[in-house]
């Protein structure tokens, strides 16, 4: 059962909140940080990308990044703009985007469930992200950045954080790119013990965003476990910073492609291919937004199409076969634009729906050769790929509202 663990947060102390949150650093590139971050000494991107500091020469994994960055947090620390709290607590955190609310808890989750698969992932992960994390942590001695888990909701744990909102007031209430932050500290013993027990209860976790991050936690804790063989269980480094939602709560946007060529096919030759497993016909709008599983939008040459999977062509019953964006890489990416491997091809890039389909065609008319709009994973089904141990094609989800960085950190020691 799911372990969960109140901790002293270092967090923004009041009126800092909307100056030092920001947006993860994996959603951005460093000249977009640089840009995000210009003009506000306070920005948590000063530390999750600490070479935006640097001359734009310096390599992104080079050592003094890392060490910009606890230089950088440090400062933050003893200039009073972090503050650690007391006493152990669990914090709320609630977003509200386009009217929709989702209600988060913040604490600390066991490395052991995560290697005991209590808490479930669904994702690979590439050796060259987790040593960039694995190092940021073990510089900063620090969770910075909060794994987004997901839970099959129980009505005693929302009410119980529905109550507490209520009866407390937030201490912050910000808008950041049109989502609006709040949280609130739960710093009251009997209602953390409550809590805990109820996630006690609770058979999985499931990673939505952050496997990387969660990955390289992990593996930091097991190097200080391989460094004090002593330990107990109880340190610190044993546990990982952690976001817990109810997955009836949480939006899945459509993660899209864009290929740069068609593998030597004419636009013509390329939609004769795809009439193998797909009816192809003029789409009824520009742009086009698949209207339910296994349709998908293409356009290519200034021009939408509707391409709609033939009945019986793949397994139904394969959680990981049927997903749309497998169907897509099956039937398409890899046996006609021949992109075999999407994770490190140069040939394929992904865009998040949060961009808009507007973003497709500007890529397309710009000089890419095509784009294919998604219809977005089912929580469902990532729920049901992760209780059956497998693992979702890369960028299959795209979460939104991202959560911020910054608004709390956990300390390692």
């Amino acid at each position: 059962m799911a372990v969960l663990k109140a901790f002293r947060a270092y967090r923004p102390a009041a009126g800092y909140a909307d100056k030092v949150a920001a947006l993860p650093y994996d959603v951005m590139s460093s000249d977009e940080a640089r840009r995000a971050a210009f003009g506000n000494p306070y920005s948590f991107l000063h530390v999750d990308k600490a070479e935006i500091d640097l001359p734009k020469t310096v390599d992104i994994y080079d050592d003094r990044v890392y060490e910009t960055a606890v230089k950088n947090l440090r400062k933050l620390i003893s200039a009073d703009v972090l503050r650690q709290d007391e006493t152990p607590c669990l914090y709320i955190y609630a977003q509200t985007r386009n009217g929709r609310v989702q209600t988060g808890l913040v604490g600390c989750t066991s490395v052991d469930d995560y290697l005991q698969n209590i808490i479930k992932k669904h994702e690979l992960t590439r050796a060259d992200k987790e040593q960039d994390r694995i190092r940021h942590v073990d510089a900063l001695d620090a969770n910075t950045g909060p794994i987004f888990l997901t839970y099959r909701g129980k009505a005693e744990i929302s009410n119980v954080l529905e109550s507490w909102k209520q009866s407390h007031e937030a201490v912050y209430d910000f808008t950041a790119d049109d989502v609006r932050q709040r949280v609130w500290v739960i710093d009251d013993a009997s209602v953390i013990e409550s809590l805990c027990a109820s996630f006690a209860a609770v058979p999985a976790l499931y990673i939505a965003d952050g496997h990387h991050r969660a990955a390289s936690a992990v593996k930091v804790a097991q190097m200080r476990r391989a460094a004090h063989p002593d330990y107990d269980g109880t340190e610190e480094f044993n546990f990982f910073l952690s976001v817990l939602f109810p997955a009836e709560e949480l939006e899945i946007l459509d993660y899209n492609r864009v290929v740069k060529d068609l593998n030597g096919l004419t636009g013509e030759e390329f939609l004769q291919k795809l009439q193998a497993d797909f009816t192809v016909t003029p789409a009824p709008a520009s742009p086009y937004r698949p209207e339910k599983r296994h349709m998908f939008g293409l356009y290519l040459g200034g021009k939408w199409y509707v391409l709609a999977l033939k009945p019986g062509t793949v397994d139904e019953h394969d959680p990981v076969a049927s997903l749309d964006v497998s169907v897509l890489q099956s039937r398409v990416i890899a046996p006609i634009l021949g992109i075999d491997d999407p994770r490190r091809s140069d040939r394929i890039d992904f865009v998040g729906g949060i961009r808009g389909l507007s973003e497709l065609e500007k890529r397309v008319d710009a000089g890419e050769a095509a784009a294919f709009a998604m219809f977005p994973t089912s929580l469902s089904e990532l729920l049901a790929i992760a209780d059956a141990g497998k693992i979702m094609p890369p960028k299959s989800t795209w979460f939104e509202p991202k959560l911020l960085s910054g608004l709390f950190i956990h300390f390692l020691s």
